[in-house]
């Protein structure tokens, strides 16, 4: 059955792609698949954009708008940084899906596109940036906090490729335990 073309939005369109992109990259963005996946003709795409390269151009902005700094807001307002670390790395484990593709490893795929690459770097900024402020707060200093937000941000990837090819990958409770273990500074003594 086919909708009305009115019914859909130009996030809908956006967020369609941005599941082809997850699913196979920027190559997997087609205007007469996704239409079909929504259930509507091609008018709809047509109604809010005009060609394929507005529509991956969109897709990309929701994705750095829903994972770069817009999206890390919340936790950058909490004060306590052990507790931001902690739900930081909570979120992204409890995110990681056992077989779930990702938007993130799928466009490094197309890492040479400069709308990738700008999108990827946007995004790794925001997170590298917050990251490396709360090991700042933890009582890092300024070159060891932006090493272990790099090694954090590195190991967090490293769940997001784990759960796409790992079935028995542990809980994501376990996991998030495990994360915030390893990556959550020692307080220092004295």
């Amino acid at each position: 059955m086919v909708r009305e073309s009115t019914r859909l939005s130009a996030q809908d369109w956006a967020r369609a792609a941005l599941r082809a992109i997850a699913d196979g990259g920027l190559a997997a963005v087609a205007v007469e698949p996704l239409a079909r996946t929504l259930g509507v003709t091609k008018g709809s795409f047509y109604a809010h954009y005009r060609n394929r390269d507005e529509l991956v151009a969109a897709a990309l902005e929701e994705w750095v708008r829903s994972h770069g700094s817009p999206a890390l807001a919340g936790h950058a307002a909490i004060a306590d940084p052990a507790r931001r670390l902690r739900e930081l790395l909570t979120v992204v484990v409890q995110a990681v899906q056992p077989l779930a593709p990702s938007v993130h490893l799928s466009l490094l795929g197309d890492r040479t596109d400069p709308r990738v690459e700008d999108a990827v770097g946007r995004v790794n900024r925001a997170r590298l940036e917050l990251l490396t402020r709360t090991y700042r707060e933890l009582g890092l200093p300024p070159e060891r906090a932006a090493s272990r937000a790099r090694v954090a941000y590195a190991a967090i990837l490293g769940l997001l490729h784990l759960a796409q090819t790992d079935p028995d990958a542990p809980s994501p409770e376990a996991l998030a335990d495990e994360a915030t273990a390893l990556f959550l500074p020692e307080p220092p003594t004295g």
